[in-house]
């Protein structure tokens, strides 16, 4: 038996792979096509203290290697999602991780903190890729000091695991990486989206009604990876590594970059079956190679990660 089990704080899955928010919905609408008892967890949709209608259309365009996106956060609001959603994520046979999303500090606090007060809930994904009214409008994720003000108030609301999602759009993300886990974060996701656009040429103008958006899938890979790997020498907690994973090599060079998990995003639409396919072959390639624990490979090819497990060799 191979053990490819993960622990993000006080949370353990029995699989390293985790569905991305805002690409699963509940796991509900995928269980016709996937074994949700198979995958590590799926991340909800992120919700905010107050109902939001989202961003103009079109949301969506595709690009190559990739898909822009500017869905605007479109929730219904916390108070409406705790009465008419929350109850029927307990019968799913996968963890269920709440995503939240704010515009202040009281925003995040406020919510996280009703949030995780549901059973049902068993983290919470802190998505802090939004702008802060307080302080001009400048992103969360992209200033540390932000970044610690927003971690310490969601900490301050939950003792649940706390898992903290990355901007790539920084110049130093291994300062915003120390300043989460300072503040309190249990794990971090790295990475979210880039920023992207695209345009039109036959009617001159932004295919996307709002005019940029977040660019994900396989074109971003090594962008990620390379965030995975600086975030892992500047860091001690776990890493849940994503973006542009569709196949289980892309999810071992994460691992091997120094991501404990990974999440699964704009793959599960074009393939549902990737999570199942991943956990499979990432069994037999570690078995191929006399691996007994999957953490025994996390930060293999990352120089100075010190990963306190000891690979156990290889037969080449």
């Amino acid at each position: 038996m191979v053990d490819l089990s993960v622990d993000l704080g006080n949370l353990h899955l029995q699989y390293p792979t985790l569905m991305g928010s805002g690409c699963y919905g509940s796991g509900e609408e995928f269980a016709p096509f996937v074994d949700l008892s198979r995958i590590g967890a799926v991340v909800l949709k992120s919700v905010t203290r107050q109902p939001r209608l989202g961003n103009p259309t079109p949301r969506l365009v595709h690009t190559p290697a990739g898909m822009l996106n500017a869905i605007g956060l479109q929730n219904p609001g916390i108070d409406w999602y705790l009465e008419h959603d929350v109850a029927k994520f307990a019968d799913r046979p996968c963890v269920v991780i709440g995503s939240v999303a704010g515009f202040s500090v009281d925003d995040y606090a406020y919510t996280v903190e009703k949030l995780a007060a549901r059973d049902e809930i068993k983290a919470i994904e802190l998505n802090i890729s939004c702008p802060n009214v307080a302080s001009e409008g400048e992103t969360f994720a992209c200033d540390p000091n932000l970044t610690g003000k927003v971690v310490r108030a969601a900490r301050a609301a939950t003792g649940k695991t706390l898992i903290v999602k990355l901007s790539p759009n920084v110049t130093d993300i291994g300062a915003i990486a120390r300043e989460a886990q300072a503040a309190g974060a249990d794990a971090l996701a790295v990475i979210n989206t880039v920023r992207g656009m695209s345009i039109d040429v036959d009617l001159m103008r932004p295919r996307l009604g709002n005019v940029t958006g977040g660019l994900s899938g396989p074109a971003i890979r090594p962008i990620a990876v390379l965030a995975v790997y600086e975030v892992a020498r500047a860091v001690t907690i776990p890493i849940v590594g994503q973006g542009g994973i569709e196949t289980t090599r892309d999810a071992i060079e994460f691992f091997l970059a120094g991501a404990s998990a990974v999440s699964i995003g704009t793959g599960n639409f074009t393939d549902p079956r990737i999570p199942m396919r991943i956990v499979d072959e990432l069994a037999e390639f570690l078995r191929r190679r006399n691996v007994r624990s999957l953490k025994q490979i996390v930060g293999k090819a990352n120089v100075g990660f010190a990963n306190p497990y000891q690979y156990e060799g290889d037969e080449g």
